[in-house]
């Protein structure tokens, strides 16, 4: 059998990248933990990105990904947890994953905060067995550019989604495929 190298390094690549998405859902940190990254990241959110407070002042839940891990050479995966903030108290904790193939290569880690802009939305995340954005509300990722036309009067859509504090190298950002599945973190 006639194995190529370029077939062992895209094997080698995909194995190890499989490997990192495991190895840092089974490092999960504690709901104190997540609780602290997250309104840090809230925090860096407010200070980078104004507008992101007039969302915040707006939604009726905010659900923070502090720290979110994407790596990928032609298989990619995609994964990090998350607290679900109401009334400004945490509520529910929440993994986010996705897995990929195609044309990609990098490592790179982001946060993400959602703003879910009415109940209902909120209701199809709690109420949801693993909820798989681009099915349920309609969620609409905001850069930097949309962010400073924003307004209140502009806010229509049941979620808002705000990348920020990108780090390392990938082709492309998207939230694509992603599933949303609530998890039970210790104390």
């Amino acid at each position: 059998m006639n194995i190529s190298r370029r077939n062992l390094t895209i094997s080698g690549v995909s194995a190890a990248t499989l490997s990192l998405a495991g190895a840092t859902a089974a490092r999960a940190a504690s709901a104190d933990q997540l609780i602290t990254a997250s309104n840090a990241a809230l925090a860096s959110l407010y200070a980078q990105q104004p507008k992101a407070k007039l969302l915040a002042n707006k939604a009726t839940a905010i659900l923070v990904f502090p720290r979110i891990y994407k790596a990928g050479f032609i298989v990619g995966a995609t994964t990090g947890d998350g607290v679900l903030f109401e009334g400004g108290l945490p509520t529910n904790y929440y993994n986010t994953s996705s897995a990929s193939f195609g044309l990609q290569a990098g490592v790179q880690a982001f946060s993400l905060a959602m703003f879910f802009m009415n109940p209902a939305a909120v209701g199809y995340l709690s109420k949801s067995d693993g909820w798989s954005i681009g099915v349920g509300p309609s969620v609409v990722v905001i850069d930097q550019g949309m962010a400073k036309s924003m307004t209140s009067t502009t806010l229509t859509q049941d979620v808002y989604a705000m990348p920020f504090g990108q780090q390392g190298l990938m082709a492309g950002l998207g939230l694509e495929g992603a599933k949303i599945t609530q998890i039970y973190p210790g104390p």
